[in-house]
């Protein structure tokens, strides 16, 4: 249990390690390669470490160095394994790395926790039918365990649905380039959370790789290429930043986050301007991004493509007077847990009426009280309600310890708001 304190915040300096979503697929591109690539600032957390333990475990050799990761590719080339590949609760170690699977030799068994095998994988494995790829769902039911069988690429043409998370997408564009054919992709629907697609294309890009594409609709990326090893630094995770840009909202302190630039292709920045939106000021500086609140508005707004923003902002929301319509967000029922029931029970422990009504989430704004917050062994749930704790003093989070999965020294780096 992590009970929040009561002194007050101060104007604070932070810095926050790299991107996750950055580090797993710059993780998958240099394993891709054929050579050796050294990756710098890369996240060190459960999940990626995931991510690189299967890989590993594919036959991809990655040592820690003085210089950073050290990753000596296959060049799409992975070695058989009887062994289960187990994935914990990391979605996106489990959707990228099920494309990956039909580059190599045999069966892999991909496996996670129960909450893993209660998120849907269906729409993936479909697509990889398209092309001949053997993949199934073990219980059925289109969520892992699953079993794939690879070395059976034979098609060029392939749709896919990405309604429930443009990681399926992403996970099909990065095998492309190592078959022999390459793929053309159609998104039949979606695709949710479209600024990772653009994070895939730019990591796939400088890599050496190349992509066409039509918008979000129509992809092609010809066969046969390579990924090009080399030497690659990893930026700071925005979604991570997130949490002490909603401390500076809440508390009206000036919040800076150092490593992070306007221009950055990380998706959740758009945060930035529903801070702004609530009456935050918002200052781009040479170093890094500084939020500081004012009187909080209510907000209206398109979450679609930052679902895991949400838990931020309807922290955030829970402060401003009025209502607030967060839209498009279903998708997070999918998620760690049950996101958006987790938010509507949390707020409410909290004094905050909240619900959600079809796809939107609605939060009645006001003065959160201090309340003890089941995390759902989610990491965004345990941060995202510790910044609330913050104008809350005394609230209390279980199970702390579920940072590790994104986030491992978050609450180092929390406490340091005090100091």
């Amino acid at each position: 249990m992590f009970v929040t304190p009561s002194q007050p915040v101060r104007n604070s300096v932070v810095q926050i390690p790299g991107s996750k979503s950055y580090t797993h697929r710059v993780l998958i591109a240099a394993a891709l390669a054929d050579g050796k690539s050294v990756i710098r600032n890369a996240l060190r957390s459960e999940d990626t470490q995931l991510t690189m333990n299967a890989l590993q475990q594919m036959g991809v050799s990655i040592k820690e160095a003085t210089s950073g990761i050290e990753i000596n590719g296959c060049n799409g080339h992975f070695r058989p394994t009887e062994d289960p590949i187990f994935l914990g609760n990391s979605g996106t170690s489990m959707r990228l790395l099920i494309s990956l699977a039909a580059l190599g030799q045999g069966e892999y068994l991909l496996t996670g926790t129960r909450r893993m095998q209660e998120r849907p994988v269906q729409a993936l494995l479909y697509s990889l039918g398209q092309i001949g790829v053997p993949a199934r769902s073990l219980n059925q039911n289109g969520c892992p365990p699953l079993l794939i069988t690879g070395g059976k690429v034979n098609g060029t043409h392939v749709d896919i649905d990405c309604s429930i998370s443009s990681q399926f997408l992403s996970s099909l564009l990065l095998m492309a380039p190592n078959t022999d054919g390459g793929l053309q992709i159609d998104v039949r629907r979606g695709p949710v959370s479209r600024p990772y697609i653009d994070m895939t294309v730019d990591i796939m890009q400088q890599f050496g790789v190349a992509v066409e594409r039509e918008g979000y609709e129509h992809f092609m990326v010809p066969g046969r290429q390579q990924y090009c090893p080399g030497n690659y630094t990893v930026e700071s995770d925005v979604s991570n930043a997130s949490y002490f840009w909603a401390a500076g909202a809440i508390t009206g302190k000036l919040i800076k986050v150092l490593g992070i630039q306007g221009d950055s292709l990380q998706g959740d920045l758009k945060i930035l301007h529903l801070f702004e939106e609530m009456g935050c000021q918002v200052r781009f500086e040479q170093d890094g991004i500084a939020v500081a609140g004012e009187a909080l508005k209510p907000i209206e707004a398109d979450m679609g493509d930052m679902p895991d923003m949400v838990p931020t902002v309807a922290v955030v929301a829970a402060f401003a007077r009025g209502t607030s319509c967060i839209k498009n967000v279903a998708h997070l029922r999918a998620k760690e847990c049950d996101r958006l029931d987790a938010v509507i029970k949390e707020l409410k422990s909290m004094g905050i009426v909240a619900h959600s009504s079809g796809d939107d989430l609605y939060i009645e704004g006001g003065q959160p009280l201090a309340a003890e917050i089941e995390t759902y062994n989610d990491h965004r749930i345990a941060m995202s309600f510790a910044i609330a704790g913050l104008q809350a003093p005394g609230t209390r989070i279980r199970n702390p310890g579920c940072v590790e999965k994104s986030f491992p020294n978050f609450w180092e780096v929390y406490e340091t708001l005090f100091k």
